[in-house]
């Protein structure tokens, strides 16, 4: 049982690239994983249901011969590929034990074309739903003037790839534009910030599509939503408001696609 175990685990782990990323995501000591990859030892019951958990497996299905486990997962493949929505679909699938210590409340910040001169803070907050990873995203700006009023809301999925987490949002609208992030998180480190890049269009008529660092901030616990709402808006890039590490990142601006 122990060879079909450590044949099983070690397929698994090969589609997952880091070992040690899979140890610090399932919260397994790298020794003690390794045991259980070269056959020398079994998991306890606790550990055994925490690593079917995080492959999306069961425990049943680690212990059983390695040949039969791996015609399932040939068989699962052929069904998770049937088309390209599907095979979309699957990029998204069983993440959520990778992503769980990245749940909760966040400012987003970004440099937009469509706010020159400022920093557009938005809030997003990641949240686990029915075996996914979604974002939830709220935009809410005006102009010193207040001759502009922005308000969108957007919805999309997040996975984790290679170490890096890729969120997807659609806006909330008739004529719904799809903006991507990409945020490197360090795996070291505790989620204060996560930065990356925004690729997206900006919500008013006639602006190209554009690029621009991103940088999110995890919101304590104890902020309430009404504060972190109010809190949102186009920022000058010299207020007080906002800390110095999310100005020197977001200092390199934007890049409008023409």
């Amino acid at each position: 049982m122990s060879k079909d175990f450590s044949e099983n685990l070690r397929s698994l782990c090969a589609d997952r690239g880091s070992i040690a990323q899979v140890c610090r995501d399932i919260g397994v000591n790298r020794q003690q994983f390794n045991r259980y990859l070269n056959g020398t030892g079994m998991p306890a019951a606790h550990n055994l249901r925490r690593i079917a958990r995080y492959f999306g497996t069961t425990e049943a299905e680690l212990m059983m011969p390695h040949d039969e486990f791996e015609r399932r997962r040939t068989t699962d493949r052929v069904a998770l590929n049937a088309g390209p929505v599907e095979h979309f679909v699957e990029a998204f699938q069983r993440r959520v034990p990778e992503l769980r210590r990245y749940l909760g409340w966040y400012h987003a910040h970004i440099t937009s074309p469509a706010w020159e001169g400022s920093i557009l803070r938005s809030l997003s907050c990641l949240y686990e739903r029915d075996g996914y990873v979604l974002v939830r995203s709220i935009e809410r700006a005006t102009s010193e003037d207040g001759s502009i009023v922005h308000r969108t809301r957007y919805n999309g999925v997040v996975t984790r790839r290679g170490g890096r987490i890729y969120i997807l949002e659609q806006e909330n609208s008739r004529e719904a534009s799809i903006d991507e992030t990409i945020l490197m998180p360090s795996p070291r480190q505790k989620v204060n910030y996560l930065r990356g890049m925004t690729l997206g269009v900006a919500s008013r008529p006639y602006v190209l599509p554009y690029a621009s660092r991103s940088i999110w901030k995890k919101l304590p616990d104890q902020m309430s939503a009404r504060d972190a709402i109010a809190a949102c808006g186009a920022l000058p890039t010299d207020s007080r408001k906002l800390d110095p590490t999310i100005r020197t990142y977001l200092g390199a601006g934007t890049l409008s696609v023409s």
